[in-house]
């Protein structure tokens, strides 16, 4: 992935196992299923490194509770919206300039052992 403005440092949330209600036929409505949550957050981390305080970083457990409280009360058709609904809360943090996402939805297709969206947001593409 390349950064036009500057280099961008990464945190990595990986293998997030959550339950939620996620499709669009019936069976699906019924009972919460698992999704497996990887999220990387770009973010310039220059400040922390050096401060050693978390006033100037990224708080990525709040971030993960945040997404978890979401996912967990979540009844959405499509892992496509699931997956926006986590870049955005990811992108609430204003050091975040971009989440990249992943939902993967083990057992959806037949004979597939995952089935996964990743999406890439930027901070400056959601205000529009």
């Amino acid at each position: 992935m390349e950064f036009a403005e500057r280099e961008l440092d990464t945190i990595h949330i990986r293998d997030l196992l959550q339950r939620c209600i996620i499709g669009i036929y019936d069976e699906e409505r019924r009972e919460k299923q698992d999704v497996i949550i990887n999220i990387t957050l770009y973010a310039d981390l220059r400040k922390a490194g050096l401060s050693d305080d978390i006033e100037d970083t990224v708080d990525y457990k709040t971030i993960k509770k945040r997404v978890i409280g979401m996912v967990e009360g979540s009844a959405y058709l499509l892992v496509e919206r699931l997956a926006q609904r986590i870049a955005e809360l990811c992108l609430e943090d204003a050091r975040v300039e971009i989440a990249q996402v992943r939902v993967a939805k083990p057992g959806a297709l037949r004979f597939a052992r995952t089935v996964e969206v990743e999406i890439t947001r930027r901070r400056k593409d959601m205000a529009t």
